[in-house]
């Protein structure tokens, strides 16, 4: 146990020795969560809805038409009650919930008005934003068509209501996505040159003499960067809410659970990456360009995985931030618990398995 803190403590050595490294690993969260957070924003095309007919009369089905030939929505639930709805914005299943009164068609024939409720996921505001505008032209053209048939002007009015971002707030969208980009970017990168730098400096000989097992040793170069990691997690979060007002609805603990399991994910990545190249600058090119595209295309935080053709949705199932991005969306935004996660949390588990036994058999085999 001695050796190992010993072979601890000098990672980090390695880690304060380099001050660029300190600027990227403690400056840029801080810099990109408050650039992301203020001034990005974003678009969505076409969501997944749900529509709860209560009136079930000539007139709903003649709406409902008009939003299932739509292109900009899939109809993909129709439910019964408001319950099944929650149900539904909580497991991430549609965007858009769509409620049709009872009597529809009579309020339209005798008070020539009706209300129609709209919920909208408001934790990614953008998107809420864009489809209740689309939803209101599809309604604004039925109302249309309404005035041409009858002769008396009729209106229908639609309730809206943002669930979970009431205010449409940015950050609440791009918050989870830079925290994701961020732990995964400087995670695996700072990890992924820890044994590159053993080898260019000669010092691997002396590593591997030492009575700790491969295992050990990977685990050693480890733990200084999972440490490192949480306090970007901390400042992370604490810049969220008291600067960009984002609440923390789920259970802390779980936040925070989830956050280590995903730095472990990421680092485990970093240090397959360092087992498997014989360069710093390889090492840092693949763990910077090799992961950031996928980060900022993939994982649903810049664009939506369900408006990417079907190959791309398939290969984002790789990308460890997709999976990242829906849990923390839904335990700091939606306050689920781990009965909500735990698929994606078995996906990351999955991933830092696999990452781990690929650098060990590789270490191993250079043991060899």
């Amino acid at each position: 146990m001695k050796q190992f803190l010993i072979f601890v403590k000098k990672e980090f050595y390695h880690i304060f020795r380099d001050r660029k490294s300190l600027l990227i690993i403690f400056a840029l969260p801080i810099a990109q969560i408050l650039i992301f957070g203020f001034a990005l924003t974003n678009e969505i095309k076409n969501s997944k809805i749900a529509i709860l007919d209560q009136s079930k009369d000539e007139e709903s089905q003649k709406l409902i038409s008009k939003f299932s030939a739509s292109n900009y929505f899939e109809i993909t639930e129709n439910i019964a009650t408001m319950e099944q709805a929650d149900r539904l914005f909580k497991e991430d299943a549609i965007k858009m919930a769509i409620v049709i009164p009872q009597q529809f068609k009579e309020d339209l024939l005798h008070s020539n008005s009706a209300q129609i409720q709209l919920l909208a996921d408001a934790t990614d505001p953008n998107t809420a934003t864009t489809i209740i505008v689309y939803a209101n032209s599809i309604i604004h053209d039925y109302q249309n068509e309404l005035n041409e048939e009858f002769e008396l002007p009729y209106t229908i009015t639609p309730e809206l209501r943002m669930l979970y971002n009431p205010q449409l707030k940015g950050a609440f969208i791009f918050v989870p996505g830079v925290m994701g980009m961020i732990l995964l970017l400087i995670s695996a990168m700072m990890t992924s040159i820890a044994i590159v730098r053993e080898k260019e400096l000669n010092t691997m000989e002396i590593i591997l003499a030492s009575p700790l097992k491969p295992f050990s040793l990977i685990i050693s170069k480890a733990i200084p960067y999972i440490l490192i990691s949480l306090i970007n997690v901390c400042t992370i979060l604490i810049l969220s809410v008291t600067l960009l007002d984002l609440p923390i609805n789920g259970n802390i603990f779980l936040l925070f659970g989830v956050c280590f399991l995903f730095i472990t994910t990421a680092i485990s990545l970093g240090l397959m990456i360092s087992n498997l190249t014989n360069s710093q600058q390889t090492a840092m090119f693949i763990s910077m360009i090799g992961l950031m595209l996928p980060t900022l295309i993939l994982s649903g935080f810049m664009f939506p995985i369900e408006n990417m053709p079907k190959p791309m949705q398939w290969l984002s199932n790789i990308v460890p931030t997709r999976w990242f991005f829906t849990i923390i969306k839904d335990v700091m935004i939606k306050g689920l618990g781990f009965s909500s996660i735990w698929k994606e949390i078995s996906v990351l588990a999955g991933m830092t398995i696999f990452f781990l036994l690929v650098s060990l058999k590789n270490f191993k085999s250079r043991l060899g």
